[in-house]
């Protein structure tokens, strides 16, 4: 059955039929990854993780992924949000993450840590040039403390954003996840003097149980 970009159909509840082994918590996540229709329609649909509806709702409302232009995904593990801008007519694609990524047609993943300098040339000689669009889909371990989860996501959204503002070609967008709170007032200030457009969005794929949201800044207004 046909879906909108950025929705996933229902289906009938599946239950575990064994929780021997099992921890309470991983039958709680284990459950719920069987029942997430993302989760299905991202298999479905070939993508790496159901984040990749998140982006796609993004850029359905905001149109941030232009035709041929240059995008660079921090912390781009497992590729979902990579696949998304390639299959939405981006040029080029390159991704860094700490953690390994598997190959993917038509974008080049790096390993290392993006706040490390010297990984800014080759990011941008691989991507042939400033990125049209700079995204982080990145998320610390959670403590499970709510306020120190929220600072400790700003702060990575901070350095997001400072990596951005170096690299980006003017007119060019930002997005970065974060969790809702006080913290990230922050991190908009510079963003609002920096961009024509700020604004917060909850995509439809993250969970109503989420503290997540996604800043979205567009219109770079250079350096």
């Amino acid at each position: 059955m046909a879906h909108k970009s950025g929705s996933a159909p229902r289906g009938l509840e599946v239950r575990l039929k064994t929780a021997t082994g099992r921890t309470p918590a991983s039958q709680r996540w284990l459950t719920r990854q069987l029942n997430d229709p993302f989760v299905r329609a991202a298999k479905a649909q070939g993508y790496r993780s159901r984040a990749a509806f998140k982006l796609e709702a993004l850029d359905d409302k905001f149109g941030l992924i232009k035709p041929r232009s240059l995008v660079l995904d921090l912390g781009a593990a497992p590729g979902g949000w990579s696949q998304v801008a390639l299959r939405r007519g981006a040029a080029r694609v390159v991704g860094i993450d700490l953690l390994a990524v598997e190959n993917l047609d038509g974008a080049i993943f790096m390993s290392g840590d993006f706040t490390d300098p010297a990984n800014t040339a080759p990011l941008l000689e691989a991507l042939g040039g400033a990125p049209d669009l700079v995204l982080s889909d990145m998320a610390p371990n959670t403590t499970g403390h709510a306020a120190t989860d929220h600072l400790r996501i700003v702060a990575l959204a901070e350095a997001a954003l400072d990596f951005a503002l170096g690299v980006l070609a003017p007119g060019g967008g930002f997005v970065s996840k974060l969790f809702q709170g006080g913290a990230q007032r922050d991190l908009l200030v510079p963003m609002k003097q920096r961009f024509a457009s700020v604004r917060h969005v909850k995509p439809p794929a993250s969970r109503k149980e989420s503290s997540e949201l996604y800043v979205v800044a567009t219109g770079f207004r250079g350096r």
